[in-house]
């Protein structure tokens, strides 16, 4: 019995011993086989390479997995990484590109149009201007015309002259004519005399068959017209050739325009121009453009242009103001440019460039362009280089392109060549926005006039500002509009010498600037172009010091994106328009302008 169970308990030590060394040499290799199978996931996707990246240094690209050489942090598989992609372009979803609002057209060749508004005043034909001058000197003894505006005939008597001088030419005459038959020459020369003096052959005859010495010449009027002028009184002693009224002929006067010299590319002779006079509101009136100066004026900058316009029932008055509007072009057989919406250009001051819209079988991607702006036409502009026929760009969600382009480190506005994304994470890369607006060094002065007319500038900006603080999109747009429409009513002729032109120089970039705003659905839009929009003003305040009240110059680190952005206030206290109600009080004064 005893060897039985120790037979049995041998058996089970052996088959224990056994089975441990089966397994043991059966032992699965899985965990390094799973290790190799999930490299070769990663490695290779469908055929295609995967490509590494940082995710805080987008533009990192390497094709196996590593550390960052700028942080250090560990790549991680750029899983949407398209290969076939430029990869200086963007590339966007149509989800992301719907979300963005982004819209594109084909741009082409086409008549470049602009209309342009001038303001004038109505004056009198030139030509028909005459003065009525005293042909014998004397005596005023009558006056028959005694104000301006009275209408006078060819040959009407204007008044009477007293002159010793024609009672003497007048016994010559009568001394003459006895001996006319023997001494014809000597009559002749008398007769002469008085014809000099603007006497007409019926008055030397009625004088002769008087045989009586006239004392007093009546003034006849040389031509038809109204009196604009008159220049002498009664009992006043004239000389000859003085003059005595000032007639115009105003049958036809002239419309005189004022044209800026940024606007004498687009005004040409021929022209039909549409205008109207403030003293018949309602109406319209058109003429052709007859001249324009060869001259600019070099106090006001501007050039006059004409037109001849009939006036037979004196409808039109000399200094009635008229505004006229003019629909120019420049056709594409003599011009290659092309013309694009405003809100297709971002401008940095230095640059302007557009988003190239390129379309594959994989994505639809978005290449930063640097294009050549050639003249405003209102809400576009003319391309002069830089984009051909035929090819396709972003006309809205431009600034979405451009933050995604930032974010993946790719080419934008403000890093043509790429550079680090802002991803949150600051690794000291991050510089501060750089403003595009030049002030000289020493403010240039202007008189009360102009800086009236920039006031209502100011005024909409702040009420710009003031939404932006409250996250109102629609404050925001509406008060941009109305910047715009102020902007565009300052007088620029009260900007005298170097200021003019510096103001031209402003207003152009602050109506690029309202011009992105209008077009723009979102306030993160909107914001960015406030941020350019404030460069400029901020430029204005401290050239031209508009305000008798203090502007404060207030900054926000935070804003574009880390750069940081100024804007400016009425009032000390800081209320970021930049954030709005997520961050309303970050941001500090920078500056006081007086």
């Amino acid at each position: 019995m005893k060897n039985i169970l120790n037979n049995k308990f041998v058996l089970i030590a052996i088959t224990l011993v056994v089975g441990l060394a089966i397994g043991w040499l059966i032992k699965p290799t899985s965990e390094p086989k799973t290790e190799v199978d999930k490299h070769v996931h990663i490695e290779s996707k469908a055929g295609i390479p995967i490509t590494y990246t940082c995710s805080m240094h987008p533009q990192i690209r390497q094709d196996g997995p590593g550390d960052c050489p700028i942080c250090g942090m560990d790549l991680i598989p750029l899983e949407n990484d398209n290969t076939e992609a430029d990869p200086m372009s963007v590339s966007m979803s149509p989800t992301a590109m719907q979300l963005a609002g982004v819209q594109s057209i084909v741009v082409g060749n086409a008549d470049a149009r602009k209309s342009i508004r001038l303001n004038g005043k109505i004056q009198a034909d030139e030509r028909h201007n005459y003065t009525q001058s005293a042909h014998i000197p004397g005596r005023i003894e009558d006056l028959q015309i005694n104000f301006t505006g009275e209408y006078v005939k060819k040959g009407q008597v204007l008044g009477q002259i007293y002159s010793p001088e024609l009672a003497t030419a007048q016994e010559e005459l009568f001394q003459a004519e006895k001996i006319k038959d023997s001494q014809p020459v000597l009559f002749n020369a008398a007769k002469e005399k008085l014809k000099n003096w603007k006497l007409t052959d019926a008055q030397i005859e009625q004088i002769l068959a008087s045989e009586k010495v006239t004392e007093q010449l009546p003034i006849l009027a040389n031509v038809s017209g109204y009196v604009t002028e008159k220049m002498v009184n009664l009992g006043d002693y004239v000389s000859r050739g003085q003059p005595i009224y000032q007639i115009a002929d105003l049958s036809n006067v002239w419309v005189l325009f004022d044209v800026y010299e940024a606007d004498l590319q687009w005004i040409k002779k021929g022209d039909v121009i549409q205008f109207t006079v403030q003293s018949f509101p309602g109406e319209k009136f058109t003429g052709k453009l007859s001249y324009i100066d060869p001259v600019i004026n070099p106090q006001t900058r501007v050039a006059k242009a004409r037109l001849e316009v009939s006036n037979p029932n004196l409808k039109f008055k000399p200094e009635m103001f008229v505004s006229g509007e003019v629909d120019s072009k420049v056709p594409s057989s003599e011009n290659d440019s092309i013309v694009v919406p405003k809100t297709a250009v971002m401008w940095t001051g230095t640059r302007s460039v557009v988003y190239v819209k390129n379309v594959t079988n994989q994505a639809v991607s978005f290449q930063l362009r640097e294009v050549t702006l050639g003249a405003s036409l209102g809400s576009q502009y003319l391309i002069t280089s830089g984009l051909e026929s035929g090819e396709e760009i972003a006309v809205n969600g431009t600034f979405s392109i451009d933050a995604a382009a930032q974010l993946a480190g790719k080419p934008s506005m403000m890093s043509p060549e790429g550079g680090a994304a802002m991803t949150g994470h600051n690794h000291g890369e991050i510089t501060e926005r750089k403003t595009t607006t030049k002030v000289p060094a020493d403010h240039t002065e202007i008189s009360a006039k102009a800086k009236g007319e920039l006031k209502p500038v100011f005024d909409t900006y702040f009420k710009l500002k003031n939404a932006l603080t409250k996250d109102d999109l629609a404050g925001s747009k509406a008060s941009a509009d109305d910047m715009l429409t102020s902007l565009e009513k300052v007088n620029m002729s009260e900007f005298k010498g170097g200021a003019h032109n510096e103001w031209m120089k402003y207003s152009e970039k602050i109506k690029a600037a309202l011009a992105q705003i209008s077009s723009q659905k979102k306030l993160e839009e909107i914001r960015k172009s406030f941020g350019s929009l404030s460069d400029e003003m901020l430029g204005l305040a401290e050239n031209f010091r508009p305000l008798s009240s203090k502007i404060y110059v207030q900054h926000c680190p935070m804003a574009d994106t880390n750069r940081g952005a100024d804007w400016l206030s009425l009032e000390e206290k800081v209320v970021n328009p930049y954030f709005g109600n997520a961050m309303l009080t970050c941001g500090e004064v920078t500056k006081t302008i007086p």
